[in-house]
């Protein structure tokens, strides 16, 4: 490990498991301080393996996310990087979605992206120096399939705000940007996705297998590192080449 973010505090939202305890994992390698949210109290195991903070945050609550920015001031002094991943996805087709439940999709994934950027911002501007992440995906902006209409309205707007806040805060000294994954093996996908469903994802994939948070977390490390300095308003796809093939025939045949 090089201590590429040492000296820095990360707020790490969505930690509890999966791509978020990935980027908490990969971010304390490299020496960042942290403060996790979740609503989950198994994020608290994460934060005990990891020697961080554990704050219960709701996202699609402004003053929870002002609540683990506040406890990242209080503890490390300072805040430099914001990482905004919690998400949900309830499988849901469109003629199936009530106006409650598409309102509680985009109040976690997609009012969460603008708390999360809403809260950063204050001690962010002041010491002219921040980097604030997003989980997409490529639902939305790139593919989607039949039961996402909600998660994929969520992933799409959040896109577009990361180069609305990027422009907006340029002149703070602040980058905004995010990582597009594709099929990524989680404890969510083994869980309630059948290895058919994990099978066929394979065979999708240019690169044969399902990514890791691992996969994703290094992308975002990239993103919240010096290296990206001159990155604002973009995002990286994370897919194994899955947005690549025209078509389901496009393996070559070994001679």
């Amino acid at each position: 490990m090089t201590g590429r973010l040492e000296g820095r505090t990360a707020v790490i939202v969505g930690a509890a498991r999966g791509i978020g305890k990935g980027i908490a994992q990969r971010f304390a390698e490299e020496g960042a301080k942290l403060v996790l949210g979740d609503t989950d109290a198994d994020c608290q195991a994460t934060a005990d393996q990891l020697g961080a903070t554990f704050v219960r945050t709701d996202i699609s609550s402004l003053s929870d996310a002002e609540a683990a920015v506040a406890t990242a001031i209080a503890k490390h002094g300072r805040l430099d990087i914001i990482v905004q991943n919690a998400g949900i996805y309830p499988w849901q087709l469109i003629e199936q979605t009530s106006p409650e439940d598409w309102d509680r999709v985009m109040g976690v994934n997609l009012r969460g992206a603008f708390n999360a950027a809403r809260a950063a911002l204050p001690p962010m501007r002041a010491q002219r120096y921040g980097r604030i992440l997003f989980t997409s995906s490529i639902t939305g902006p790139h593919v989607t399939n039949p039961g996402h209409g909600h998660y994929a309205a969520t992933k799409a707007g959040i896109n577009g705000f990361i180069r609305a806040a990027a422009l907006e805060f340029s002149g703070y000294g602040i980058t905004v940007n995010g990582v597009e994954p594709g099929n990524i093996m989680t404890e969510a996908i083994q869980e309630h996705r059948g290895p058919e469903y994990i099978a066929s994802m394979e065979a999708a994939i240019p690169l044969g297998r399902l990514g890791t948070p691992r996969d994703v977390a290094n992308a975002f490390l990239y993103l919240a590192s010096e290296e990206a300095s001159y990155v604002t308003g973009t995002t990286i796809v994370v897919d194994g080449g899955q947005l690549i093939p025209e078509g389901a025939d496009f393996r070559i045949a070994p001679p």
